[in-house]
């Protein structure tokens, strides 16, 4: 291991996170028995320009006003770039009391938005004595956002997670696409002609970077790294295919749109039984080589080491904190 320590941002569960525009109270007060991990209360997107400040008043109401229980709850505060964002802050950290756990900042594109989001956070909660520090979750949602996703995530010490805002990136790289998440036909490899005349085409995943980059720098600085939105809400297997390969990437969840969509998060994100019993296992071989003075085993025909036992103990410790959250 490095000399330098990697400090872990605070342990929540996050494989679903549900987005709830702050503009319908009536869908405010059906998320609270969502089967969520995280919400979002989104002042943000999906908000109109003219509905921004009842949006507000509704967020403040329902934070103070409704059971959330034990799901971590977070606020879609407007871009810095907007004259909605300062009042976002100043209004909700003063009149929503303590409930609220994280803001999520959208678009950001270098480590001073943070910066200048955390000093207005500070002084907000040092100004009426708030007991609970709230953290942040950033959307990484544009180039300038991936160029720089290495500062932003070590920005500040509120940082908790990154999140990719695929639709956009997808507008700020100008990508060809106009869909929210999940592949595009135009993005493959062509076989080579092995003399029969046949090549076949094989889909690609056009945000495996994307997803992989963010994964990395998130790691890096102990954050928990989810995946973005995907818009075809009907479309249940492309929803399972797109968070698998975010899940295999190392992303921790992925965001449900749609609360149809939440199950689906909850089940993908969570490892198996079968993945979890063979986690104990490597944990019990090693556990006994170590004894024997061995670095390494083999266990069903395959090399476990001391590397294993990370794995291992990534896998149980996950199932424990779902198991923990009933």
């Amino acid at each position: 291991m490095s000399f330098t320590p990697i400090e872990q941002a605070p342990a929540r569960l996050n494989r679903s996170e549900l987005a709830v525009p702050g503009s319908n109270y009536r869908f405010l007060e059906k998320a609270t028995e969502a089967p969520a991990d995280v919400i979002f209360l989104d002042l943000e997107d999906a908000v109109a320009p003219d509905d921004k400040e009842q949006a507000r008043k509704n967020i403040i109401s329902a934070l103070n006003d409704l059971d959330w229980g034990n799901k971590t709850i977070s606020v879609r505060i407007n871009g810095l770039d907007t004259h909605y964002m300062y009042r976002d802050v100043v209004d909700i950290i003063e009149q929503a009391g303590e409930r609220l756990d994280l803001m999520m900042i959208p678009k950001v594109g270098t480590a001073a938005d943070i910066y200048a989001v955390d000093m207005l956070v500070t002084q907000c909660e040092q100004a009426v004595g708030r007991k609970k520090r709230i953290g942040f979750e950033m959307i990484i949602e544009t180039a300038l956002g991936m160029a720089n996703v290495d500062e932003i995530a070590g920005a500040s010490t509120r940082n908790e997670s990154l999140h990719f805002g695929v639709a956009d990136y997808a507008a700020s790289t100008r990508a060809m696409t106009t869909n929210i998440g999940g592949p595009n036909p135009n993005y493959g490899v062509l076989t080579d002609d092995e003399g029969s005349g046949n090549r076949e085409f094989h889909w690609g995943d056009m945000w495996h970077y994307a997803i992989a980059r963010m994964v990395v720098a998130a790691r890096a600085h102990g954050l928990r790294p989810v995946d973005g939105p995907f818009g075809d809400i009907e479309d249940t297997e492309g929803y399972k295919a797109q968070a698998l390969r975010a899940a295999v990437l190392g992303c921790e969840g992925k965001w449900a749109i749609h609360p149809s969509q939440l199950k689906l998060a909850n089940e993908l994100f969570a490892p198996s039984e079968k993945d979890v019993e063979r986690a104990n296992k490597i944990l019990a071989a090693m556990e006994q080589a170590q004894k024997e003075g061995r670095g390494a085993v083999t266990l069903d025909g395959r090399l476990i080491d001391i590397a294993s036992i990370k794995q291992a103990e990534n896998l149980v410790n996950k199932a424990k904190q779902i198991s923990d959250a009933g």
